[in-house]
């Protein structure tokens, strides 16, 4: 299999998969909106630096881990675990903002520099990209399309994190565009992003039931 094509894939693989808006792709917006995209862009590259590293680990361990799904199991209750602080987390922010002020202006100056380390640590925390891109490259390499040689191996994740970071800049492009809508505020902002990983932790706490 073409090595141009194995990138590809990966890169298309990624964009579905954060196509719906979630966790990353909405902080990106909201930073970007907060401090521009410049900060929302090293956010991002944050992320996709784990993506590469997630992705890596679940194409090697893609075999693994499709004949042990006590393994997926698990990943998927410390993921709901995750998602329910990190709800939490938003919402409760969310209902202690009532408007920008000098002191959040202040603390946004000195965020700025951790923006990378930030994207990082979320995409840290996003363990879905796992199961899922081991799911797909299994899926992949049943077609014929994909083996596990070490430089499709590679090809593959670079992809991936490339059709990640396009996403990512797609949500700060079009948040960019559309930010002088009421709910791109960023009490709204926090809002929504707290919403969506809610209502991840539900869709996850609801399957942990279902394999109960």
């Amino acid at each position: 299999m073409s090595i141009t094509i194995l990138f590809f894939l990966g890169l298309f693989v990624a964009l579905i998969g954060v196509i719906p808006p979630g966790l990353l792709n909405m902080t990106a917006a909201k930073i970007s909106l907060k401090e521009g995209a410049g900060r929302g862009i090293m956010f991002s590259t944050g992320v996709c630096l784990v993506v590469f590293f997630q992705t890596y680990i679940a194409a090697i361990f893609s075999r693994y881990l499709s004949n042990r799904p006590d393994v997926v199991e698990i990943l998927q209750r410390v993921a709901f675990v995750i998602f329910v602080l990190i709800t939490v987390y938003f919402l409760v922010l969310a209902s202690k903002q009532k408007g920008e002020s000098k002191q959040i202006v202040e603390a946004e100056i000195k965020s700025k520099k951790t923006r990378f380390y930030y994207g990082m640590l979320l995409s840290a925390l996003n363990v879905f990209p796992i199961p899922y891109q081991a799911y797909m490259t299994i899926t992949l390499a049943s077609f014929g399309v994909m083996d596990f040689e070490r430089l499709s191996i590679i090809t593959y994740v670079t992809g991936a994190a490339m059709g990640t970071f396009v996403m990512l800049y797609v949500y700060i492009f079009f948040f960019d565009k559309i930010k002088d809508k009421a709910f791109t505020s960023q009490k709204n902002m926090n809002y929504i992003i707290g919403s969506l990983t809610g209502l991840v932790a539900l869709i996850t706490f609801i399957n942990i039931l279902r394999e109960l």
